[in-house]
């Protein structure tokens, strides 16, 4: 009776709501953004309304028993009207405005046989929990019942299938977000078809209320979660695999960092290190780091040990990114070492100095990274390269 249930599920709802938001008022005019924001505020509206305190402060404060009801069935239709609309958009087409147009003129039909009906009806007792079962037989109140759980019923079972549908021929997060709202429309179908059938048991005197207070808003409240949650994983899946995708760079370059530490630290190149930033923040603030170490490196870059050692690598296994790699790694360990030497030593003459065009990019700082980090085995060095060339894993 204290319809938590309700109460969470409107709450679910429009926590997504407030999610998709911002977007609305960036792109008011875009008719699927609309779409699916109405599709999330009618359906909690759905579940505020029927939740039973709800119902006894509207009837209460209305002064007419059991007014709550046809407010609480022509939200539950205006959500019916927002979920075709919301499929019209998302299977296209070129009259996909005309359709979206009929299926909102029809359940606007559909509400104004609703108010019709319980003007014309009388229930006098108010019910907060059973109305459905309750006037099941009352004329007009019944007729009432019967539209909305099959305008219902109707728009849940093609949601179901135009989302399943489409989400075979679909990848990623927006076949999981299309799956979920195909299975949520679903488990919202065992609410009208839990009434429907509690409603007909009434017809033949029979007494299956437990369908309309237990069962129906249990699958309704399911439903709704599922909802919510394949309408967002479409939205949140494109920036959490960019913020997976930025932890994993963060810990690759973390070798590279590390062989610059001294570098950074004594030079103080460093910026302050982000606190309770996001990966995308952190990588940045790695990769600054090595830039600037690099920039202040670039003066002691030996250009004859890089190109020997490219040269060499290259020559042995075939690829050029990875030579590139290989030669940066022993270029900068080689850097590091001479810059640490007591002041008074001059930059490496002849050979030494920038690398104009070559500064490594942030693939390259990566494979660079992996070189360091052993992970990159080097293949025995070519007798061209010096004997000084660091190896993988030296810092």
């Amino acid at each position: 009776m204290n319809g938590l249930i309700n109460y969470v599920s409107c709450g679910v709802l429009w926590l997504g709501l407030l999610v998709k938001a911002p977007d609305l008022v960036r792109h008011r005019r875009d008719p699927y953004l609309r779409a699916i924001c109405a599709v999330l505020g009618l359906a909690g509206l759905c579940f505020l309304l029927g939740a039973p305190p709800t119902v006894g402060a509207v009837n209460r404060l209305s002064g007419v028993p059991n007014l709550a009801a046809p407010l609480t069935y022509a939200a539950i239709t205006g959500y019916c009207a927002a979920s075709q609309v919301l499929v019209v958009h998302w299977r296209g087409g070129p009259r996909v405005h005309r359709t979206a147009r009929r299926w909102t003129l029809a359940y606007a039909a559909v509400v104004l046989g609703i108010a019709v009906t319980f003007a014309l009806g009388d229930a006098p007792v108010e019910r907060r929990t059973d109305l459905d079962t309750y006037y099941a037989t009352t004329p007009f109140i019944a007729q009432m019942i019967v539209l909305y759980l099959v305008a219902h019923l109707i728009a849940v079972t093609v949601t179901t299938v135009s989302s399943l549908r489409w989400a075979r021929r679909v990848r990623g997060g927006l076949r999981a977000g299309l799956t979920l709202l195909g299975v949520g429309s679903l488990c919202g179908s065992g609410y009208s078809v839990a009434k429907l059938v509690a409603v007909g048991a009434s017809w033949s005197g029979r007494d299956w209320s437990a369908l309309d207070t237990a069962f129906s808003p249990a699958a309704a409240g399911l439903g709704a979660l599922l909802m919510v949650v394949g309408v967002l994983v479409p939205l949140v899946t494109p920036r959490v695999t960019e913020w997976r995708r930025a932890r994993r760079t963060y810990a690759r370059l973390e070798p590279l960092e590390r062989a610059l530490d001294d570098l950074l630290t004594r030079r103080a190149l460093r910026l302050p290190r982000p606190r309770f930033a996001s990966p995308a923040t952190r990588l940045m603030w790695r990769q600054t780091s090595v830039h600037n170490a690099l920039g202040h490196l670039d003066a002691y870059f030996d250009r004859d040990l890089y190109d020997r050692t490219r040269a060499g690598v290259l020559a042995a296994t075939g690829d050029p990114e990875r030579a590139e790699a290989d030669a940066w790694a022993a270029v900068i360990v080689a850097a590091v070492r001479h810059e640490a030497e007591p002041e008074g030593v001059a930059p490496l003459p002849g050979g030494a100095g920038p690398l104009p065009g070559r500064v490594p990019g942030p693939a390259a700082l990566g494979r660079i990274a992996d070189v360091l980090a052993g992970t990159a085995p080097l293949p025995p060095a070519p007798a061209a390269v010096p004997s000084g060339r660091t190896t993988a894993g030296t810092a």
